[in-house]
């Protein structure tokens, strides 16, 4: 083995002792190359470190537009085969592209499903003198690949590929096909220039109506491209003004002669866009479509909707039109099975509550409960030897992605931990998750383990920590612990320093707004703004508390203030004076919001599963939903 792999390999297995001592020293190590401010002597002192490699990549490429070639090969090299040189790699390429050093690019090129590196790739390759046939050909191959835009180094591509015939005026009509699909009418004008003349002419005409559907299309060839085309202008129309499109349709059906499909595909939209927001005109838009054109997601709306107007024997038609695999959903057999026992057919329900039951989820359980049984929980234990554990734990590139998460580096940690799996069978991929967990990585057990006996595992699946801080906060706040442990997990899966697109921050994922207005409340000695909320202890008494205010707020209705703490309170006012008196399983479905709507069932579930894991059994999940916290308790056992 070369001296430099001995090296790395070395480092790579450094005791952990050392890493907990070297951690803040490498974290500022970083954080001062990433200023341009890099410290030579605490670099070197971090040479043996595992991680040095981040170190040297977040100096180089703050230079990487004149860093020389034999400094960033000599980097790829030393690095050969770790996520960091292919890192370096994706971010050296495109500073080539940039300065047109083709034949670099070219020796150091990897495959890449980046179309702005493909493009680049093949400037190179034409800047070079390769741009032969096969060159055509991946250049066509890109220009049909999607119907959305490119990036802007493929227009060089595409006007190399157009000056020596590749772009027929049959390809350029493949794009705008495409395009128009994609209902991108900016991208079908682009790809129209250099059609002849009239061809251009209507091309243009047919990117103003998916634009913005115009009475010119009446007038339109009564050819199959004319029929998609309006098909797919009127969809777009429908997405953002329903009323219109459904007004428009008749006449450009009748004028271009579509099909019953392409005017199903409409009514589709018009419909879809008209019942997510239940509107008025929902079920006679809904009844409309065709059944060819109704795939899962409308079925499930259909079903929605007749809910939400309490029109139970419609909701169940809409539920036995599904296909086998979407009904046989537990979500599906609770309410088929709900909806039997609102129609006088109770005697049918017991079937289908009873396949509900067998499975983990919120309507199994919900199942469960009706039925008066234990909740479906078979825990899976593997028998994993300690050895196996600790050969895995010792990869060396398992080892860096740990310490780039402790150091707060998670996209690095990413890749590093998809290098580490690229080469692990099942087991070992398995007994990884365990690794990251036992270091306070709990996200990867979300994220890595699949297929149902891995779901199994619940102790990785729904972690316990800061015990303490949840069950005191949770009593101080007259609520049950295992909500407030399902809302973590379903929140940040118990990252203390998670931080949401929206700036929402730490465990609870808590708006610094709130948090501030929560802590001055209850009079929270210590806070200090929005960086306290990363404290764990901080975070869990805020959000503890801003559940309180909220469950008060909503006659101590769990389900309404899950949905409030998602959602926020103004859409959750709409669900309320929507569908007032509903029942909670009903509420909770016809939330307009999908991601909300799945929240609410997600948290709750989860409270059952952490009533579990902090209690060995669990308060039914009935009583749960309505806000009781006292009531009968229930065993898990594990369906024959």
């Amino acid at each position: 083995m070369p001296l430099a792999a001995l090296a790395l390999l070395a480092c790579s297995t450094a005791p952990a002792q050392n890493l907990d001592a070297q951690r803040a020293a490498m974290r500022s190590a970083i954080a001062d190359a990433e200023r341009g401010q890099p410290n030579a002597s605490a670099a070197a002192a971090l040479r043996n470190h595992p991680l040095y490699g981040w170190l040297e990549f977040s100096t180089l490429r703050r230079d990487l537009d004149t860093l020389s070639t034999p400094q960033a090969q000599d980097f790829l090299k030393r690095y050969q085969g770790q996520a960091v040189a292919e890192t370096f790699r994706a971010a050296w390429l495109p500073a080539l592209a940039r300065r047109q050093d083709w034949p670099t690019l070219l020796a150091n090129w990897k495959p890449s499903n980046d179309a702005g590196m493909r493009c680049a790739q093949l400037n190179a390759r034409q800047a070079t003198g390769k741009a032969d046939a096969q060159w055509t050909s991946d250049a066509q191959a890109l220009w049909r690949s999607s119907g959305k835009s490119l990036p802007d180094a493929c227009d060089a591509v595409f006007a190399v590929l157009a000056s020596r015939g590749g772009l027929t005026p049959a390809l350029r009509w493949e794009r705008i096909d495409a395009a128009a699909d994609a209902q991108q009418p900016a991208v079908m004008r682009a790809a129209a220039r250099g059609l002849p003349a009239a061809e251009l002419a209507q091309a243009n005409d047919y990117a103003a109506f998916v634009d913005k559907p115009d009475a010119r299309a009446l007038n339109w060839p009564k050819n199959e491209r004319s029929r998609r085309i309006a098909t797919d202008g009127l969809q777009k129309l429908a997405k953002a003004n329903p009323d219109a499109a459904e007004q428009q349709l008749p006449q450009y059906a009748q004028a271009l002669a579509l099909n019953a499909e392409q005017q199903g595909q409409v009514r589709y939209e018009i419909a879809l866009w008209t019942v997510a927001s239940y509107l008025p005109d929902s079920a006679r838009r809904l009844a409309a479509v065709p059944e060819s054109a109704y795939d899962a997601r409308l079925h499930e709306w259909r079903t929605r909707e007749a809910m939400a107007r309490g029109d139970w024997p419609a909701a169940l038609t809409a539920i036995q039109k599904m296909s086998a695999t979407q009904r046989n959903d537990s979500r599906w057999r609770w309410f088929e099975a709900r909806l039997l026992e609102k129609t006088g057919k109770s005697a049918d329900a017991t079937a289908l509550y009873r396949a509900a039951a067998s499975e983990p989820t919120f309507h199994g359980f919900l199942a469960a409960d009706k039925l008066k049984q234990p909740y479906a929980l078979c825990p899976w234990t593997p028998n994993d030897s300690a050895q196996a554990k600790a050969n895995v734990a010792r990869d060396p590139a398992l080892v860096r992605a740990l310490e780039l998460n402790k150091i707060e580096r998670p996209s690095w940690a990413a890749r590093e931990w998809a290098d580490a799996l690229s080469r692990f069978d099942d087991t070992q991929r398995r007994l990884a998750v365990e690794v990251a967990s036992n270091d306070g990585w709990f996200d990867r057990a979300v994220f890595t383990l699949k297929g149902p006996q891995e779901q199994r595992l619940y102790t990785l699946r729904f972690p316990l920590h800061h015990d303490d801080s949840i069950r005191r906060e949770a009593s101080r706040n007259a609520l049950d612990p295992a909500w407030i442990a399902a809302e973590i997990r379903a929140e940040s899966i118990f990252n203390p320093k998670a931080r949401s697109p929206a700036n929402a921050m730490g465990l609870m994922q808590v708006l610094p707004a709130t948090g501030a207005s929560v802590a001055k409340r209850i009079g929270l000695s210590g806070y200090g703004g929005a960086a306290s909320l990363y404290d764990s202890d901080t975070n869990i008494a805020i959000g503890t508390a801003y559940l309180r205010q909220l469950m008060d707020k909503y006659n101590g209705q769990p389900y309404v203030t899950i949905a409030a703490y998602n959602a926020g309170p103004t859409p959750t006012a709409r669900w309320q004076s929507q569908r007032p008196n509903f029942d909670p399983d009903f509420w909770i479905e016809t939330i307009s919001y999908k991601e909300t709507r799945e929240y609410v069932a997600r948290v709750l579930a989860f409270s059952v599963i952490y009533d579990w894991r902090l209690n060995g059994n669990a308060l039914t999940l009935s009583d749960r939903m309505v806000g009781r916290i006292e009531g009968a308790r229930k065993p898990i056992a594990c369906p024959n």
